[in-house]
């Protein structure tokens, strides 16, 4: 399977958002639908669907931009507290037909207690995981079941459901998790599709690529699972005036979270506090192309930057194929010059390379068979 990129939407033009919370800044519905066709021009294979407690609604939003593109897939972010499984699995279901099949799944469990008590949910964290195993388990049932079905679970309870409504092509929707703590990777290593990561140094990278492995391998699994990672790209001629335009975007991005500092010292999630870590260790790695700033790093989102000309970022992205990363994001928060470099840029080189190099996650899998770390 060839090297795949993900973008996130962009729902208004970008800049500080001026009530504090992303999220909360009323959509630019023009603007969206030219963003969504930007990134579907220039060779972006996904865009994520956000969602968090005070954001438009990820469905809605979904529609809007599968309507205004032809290739582009969205990947719908859903809380398993907000929704009860065989629903949503309906909405995606319909998305993914309406759309001719261009629809898949991203299962947040809960990364901030603060956030989950805003919608009710007062189940702690190994707890909210649980519950993403036992809701992906009924989606695929219910994508998959051809005569009514009950569930008798630890979460949902459920008798003659169905048949549920069916996806574009009568299987499940690939699904994807997320997250840093052990208890991600034990609901990522028995479910995923797709697991995704923030964007760390590759060998702490290759390290939770292993972690979510063992986890697959105590769970009978031995199909391979495809990994996201995310980054901001920071893109320009040459590696002395990107890291130029990246200073002036940290420095920007300070003076933002200086004004709420709570935006970066709330986050107290596994992988925030990684992040975190990792800047105050060292803000430049891997030879300087990875930045994790100090003040910004762990505050969510894409706030890793990859830093460079576009043959240093596609080298760097590279290397994280070889790791069996094959989904990459690269987020350009709404700024369609961004987008536009990064999918004639970067996106190129990267496939070029892999090609060149005969990279191939599938058969690297195949090769590595690792045995299960003690105490997984």
């Amino acid at each position: 399977m060839p090297v795949e990129f993900v973008n996130a939407i962009g729902t208004r033009p970008p800049g500080p958002p001026k009530t504090g919370n992303y999220f909360t800044e009323p959509i630019d519905p023009v603007w969206l639908r030219r963003y969504a066709r930007t990134i579907d021009e220039f060779g972006f294979d996904y865009t994520l669907v956000p969602y968090a407690s005070a954001s438009a609604d990820q469905y809605v939003l979904a529609a809007t931009v599968l309507a205004a593109t032809e290739r582009l897939k969205t990947v719908v972010a859903v809380r398993p507290n907000t929704a009860f499984p065989t629903v949503a699995a309906q909405a995606l279901a319909s998305l993914d037909q309406l759309s001719g099949g261009r629809s898949i799944v991203h299962i947040i469990s809960g990364s901030s207690d603060e956030e989950q008590r805003r919608q009710g949910d007062y189940l702690d964290k190994e707890a909210r995981y649980r519950r993403s195993t036992e809701f992906v388990q009924v989606l695929r049932e219910v994508w998959t079941h051809a005569e009514p079905f009950s569930h008798h679970g630890e979460f949902y309870d459920f008798d003659d459901f169905g048949p549920g409504y069916r996806t574009f092509s009568g299987g499940p929707l690939p699904v994807s998790l997320g997250g840093s703590s052990e208890y991600a990777y034990a609901a990522g290593g028995a479910e995923a599709d797709i697991f995704a990561l923030w964007g760390e140094p590759l060998a702490p990278t290759a390290e939770q690529i292993q972690r979510v492995y063992a986890h697959a391998r105590a769970a009978g699994r031995t199909d391979r699972i495809r990994f996201w990672v995310t980054f901001r790209p920071i893109i320009a001629a040459t590696d002395a005036l990107a890291r130029e335009k990246a200073r002036e975007v940290v420095a920007r991005a300070r003076s933002f979270y200086e004004k709420v500092p709570s935006v970066v010292t709330s986050s107290t999630n596994v992988g925030s506090v990684r992040l975190r870590e990792i800047a105050e260790e060292a803000e430049e790695h891997d030879g300087g192309v990875l930045w994790t700033p100090r003040g910004i790093a762990g505050a969510g989102g894409a706030s890793s930057l990859l830093v460079g000309a576009p043959e240093t970022i596609a080298e760097a992205i590279v290397k994280y194929v070889e790791l069996g990363a094959d989904v990459i994001s690269l987020p350009t928060l709404g700024d369609i010059g961004d987008a536009i470099d990064a999918g004639r840029e970067i996106i190129p080189l990267v496939r070029a390379e892999v090609a060149r190099r005969g990279i191939d996650p599938e058969l690297t899998f195949r090769a590595a068979d690792e045995p299960i770390p003690a105490g997984a």
